[in-house]
Order: structure tokens, then C-alpha cells, then sequence
């Protein structure tokens, strides 16, 4: 580890860690199930929203942590040097600060509940982290047995975005559970490509991720299905009427699908080159999902 840290500057091993791009991923269901409740309700309550945004990131900030904390036990990040275990060497003070933003993240949302009279986004958010917990944490560790896309999904789309919802209206919507969906497809996206480059170690630490289940070339093409579902999903639902037809502006992110399907086709075998096509697959859900609510507050006609 010493060989590798000095090759690499400490701000970046540290801004690696930190990973502040990865944060969309708190803010985009927020911002979708709060723009779709504007769109049928014409509802935007600011507080509510900022408080949320805020919350969201606070437990994503856990959900990290304890990641890292959870993943040094097994030993599949023994060399992944922009881990916060390996950076501090203090597996306790990452794991109680981890605990910390949990904290502040439930309270954010219990002052939402408090504010609504309704238990209701407290207990969406609850099952949220419950779910986050299962996949890496013991004795569960489901992201090791396959299945973190699966948990990645419902956790920031069917319940994240809901719950969004679900504060602006305390009501639940059937066009709020479509974007939903796509919201749950852009964010399993980024996990699913996190494992392209860390095959071999996935491997040594027993953890079947689904690159390692299908092998990187057949990954690479269940990647182009995966990233074209977002935008043919987003067109069914516009053609259906479930959604306006400004929610298409999502379609100008596809430029970065291409990027990132043309990336991982050339180098999925190659770790030291499709080590950054996470960060690619985290623009293609935050620019498709921001464009995409932008689309529910845009007047139509």
C-alpha cells in the first residue's frame, strides 16, 4: 500500500474517497419525485424539499462509510487506497462518523414527518436504509451474493423517489412510480459499472457482482441494453401519457450513454483504463435525470 499511495497525490486519494460526484445520486429522487408532484399538483413546498435534499445526502454520506468500514473486514479493499479505513487507519472513527450522518439524515426526515403530522416518508426512508444496510452489511452482505443492482434500485428509485413524493403531496401516484423506474435504472447503472475494474478482487473476496457472474465482454453488452432502457423507457411512458413530452429533454444525455458504452466495449478487460467509467455512467444519470424533472416544470403548449 505505501508503494501506491506515494504515487498518487493525497487531495486525490482523498477526493476519491469523499467521491462529492456520487452525491447526484442523493439529490436526483428527490428532485424527480418532487418535480412530478409539481407537475400534477402544482405543489412545491421549498422547505420541505431543501430539507430532504440535505437528509438524502447526510445518509448517502453513511451509506459510504459504513461501506468502506464493512468492506476492510473482508478484505476486498485491501487494495483500493481511496478507501477512508485505508486512508485514516481508523476503522472506528469512520464507522461512528458514518453513524453520525445517519443521525443527522433521520432527523432531517423525522422534522418532515413532525411537520406533516405523518410518519409515512419516515418510515419510506427507514426501509431505504434498511435496504442500503443489507448490501454490504453483516451478516447479510447481499451486494456480495449478486445482488446490489437490485437493492440499488428500489432503494433510490421505487422508495426514494416515492418518499419524495410522498413529502410534497402525502399522497402516492402512478406517474410517480413510472419515473420512478428510471430513476431506479440511472442509479443501478453507476453500481453496476463500479465492478468492471475490480474483478479480480471481487473475485479473491468470494463477492459474485454481476461482472463477475457474466465476465467483463458479455457485461459490456448487457451495458448497451442497460443504458439504452433509460431513454426507451422514458420514450414508452411519454408515449403512453404518463408523462409530458418536455420530460424527452432527457434524451440530450445520450451523448454520454455512447461514451460511456463505446468506453467499457473497448477496455472491459483492461482495469487500469475502465476504472473511470463509473464516473461516466454518474453523468449519464445525473444529466438524463436532471433534464428529465426539468421536464415536469416546463409549461406545456
Amino acid at each position: 500500500m505505501t508503494t501506491e499511495l506515494i504515487s498518487y497525490p493525497k487531495r486525490k486519494l482523498w477526493m476519491a474517497a469523499i467521491k462529492p460526484p456520487m452525491y447526484s445520486v442523493a439529490i436526483v429522487p428527490i428532485w424527480v419525485g418532487s418535480a412530478v408532484a409539481f407537475w400534477e399538483t402544482k405543489i412545491f413546498d421549498g422547505a420541505v424539499f431543501y430539507t430532504f435534499l440535505v437528509s438524502a445526502i447526510f445518509i448517502l454520506a453513511w451509506e459510504n462509510l459504513s461501506n468502506d468500514v464493512f468492506d476492510s473486514e473482508t478484505g476486498i479493499d485491501r487494495n483500493k487506497y481511496h478507501s477512508l479505513v485505508n486512508l485514516t487507519g481508523n476503522k472506528l472513527l469512520v464507522f461512528w462518523l458514518g453513524n453520525l450522518f445517519l443521525l443527522l439524515g433521520l432527523l432531517g426526515i423525522i422534522v418532515i414527518s413532525y411537520w406533516q403530522r405523518d410518519v409515512t416518508v419516515i418510515g419510506i426512508i427507514l426501509l431505504c436504509c434498511f435496504l442500503g444496510y443489507l448490501y454490504q452489511g453483516p451478516p447479510f452482505r447481499l451486494g456480495y451474493r449478486g445482488m446490489g443492482e437490485i437493492l440499488c434500485f428500489f432503494a433510490f428509485g421505487p422508495l426514494g423517489v416515492n418518499a419524495a413524493y410522498y413529502s410534497q403531496t402525502q399522497t402516492v401516484s402512478v406517474k410517480s412510480f413510472a419515473a420512478s423506474i428510471i430513476v431506479g435504472i440511472a442509479t443501478s447503472l453507476i453500481l453496476f459499472c463500479s465492478h468492471f475494474h475490480q474483478v479480480e478482487d471481487d473475485v479473491s473476496a468470494g463477492k459474485q457482482s454481476p461482472i463477475v457472474r457474466m465476465g467483463t465482454q458479455k457485461s459490456a453488452t448487457v451495458l448497451k441494453w442497460f443504458t439504452g432502457s433509460i431513454y426507451a423507457t422514458t420514450l414508452g411512458f411519454v408515449a403512453w401519457g404518463l408523462f409530458p413530452v418536455w420530460t424527452l429533454l432527457s434524451w440530450v444525455s445520450l451523448p454520454f450513454g455512447f461514451q460511456l458504452c463505446r468506453h467499457v466495449g473497448e477496455n472491459h478487460d483492461q482495469p487500469e483504463k475502465v476504472s473511470n467509467c463509473k464516473f461516466i455512467a454518474v453523468a449519464v444519470h445525473f444529466w438524463s435525470c436532471l433534464l428529465f424533472g426539468l421536464g415536469f416544470f416546463l409549461p406545456v403548449g
